[in-house]
């Protein structure tokens, strides 16, 4: 009888303490899984590769960072033309301008925590009064800001857009 409790005693303590290690596991693959979470990171050369296309696909690319309450208020419209329009040869990138020390406690996080789907890439290029002209001549590097393209029309945007405006926008490059 003795030997009957004690069994049962010791499967219970053990099973007491599973909860704990499947959280502890939880949180730790978490961790490895926002750890192993790649950003691609460029200089203005090697973003050149979005910004320009001879197919027929049009891309819509954003300039945002998580710093900026106006850029992180239009997201969603990104991401749902992205979900609309994706399946109709439109690709949405958007272009991080956040701080290259802030990648891992900022940017990496808000990616996941926001469950963005768009390609998202990180531009750190400090010499922003080369880059910008080339983006485009007229932008005063104020963001939000966004690039519509495709191989026959291209258009700037240094605006906020609501989806209605963005979908509007995006139409017109669909015709």
């Amino acid at each position: 009888m003795r030997i009957l409790s004690f069994l049962l005693f010791l499967i219970l303590v053990s099973c007491k303490n599973e909860p704990k290690q499947n959280e502890q596991l939880a949180k730790s693959e978490d961790n490895s899984i926002e750890q192993s979470m790649e950003l691609e990171v460029y200089d203005y050369e090697g973003l050149k590769k979005y910004l320009t296309t001879t197919s027929d696909k049009t891309y819509v690319v954003n300039f945002w960072a998580t710093w900026c309450a106006p850029c992180v208020k239009e997201l969603p419209s990104f991401e749902a033309l992205n979900s609309k329009y994706g399946s109709e040869n439109v690709e949405v990138i958007l272009v991080s301008l956040d701080f290259p020390n802030k990648y891992e406690s900022k940017l990496k996080p808000f990616i996941k925590e926001k469950g963005l789907k768009s390609k998202v890439v990180a531009l750190n290029d400090t010499d922003s009064n080369m880059w910008i002209p080339k983006i485009n001549e007229n932008w005063s590097g104020a963001i939000p800001a966004t690039l519509i393209f495709n191989k026959n029309k291209r258009q700037f945007y240094e605006q906020s857009f609501t989806y209605d405006e963005l979908e509007t926008e995006v139409k017109q490059f669909l015709k």
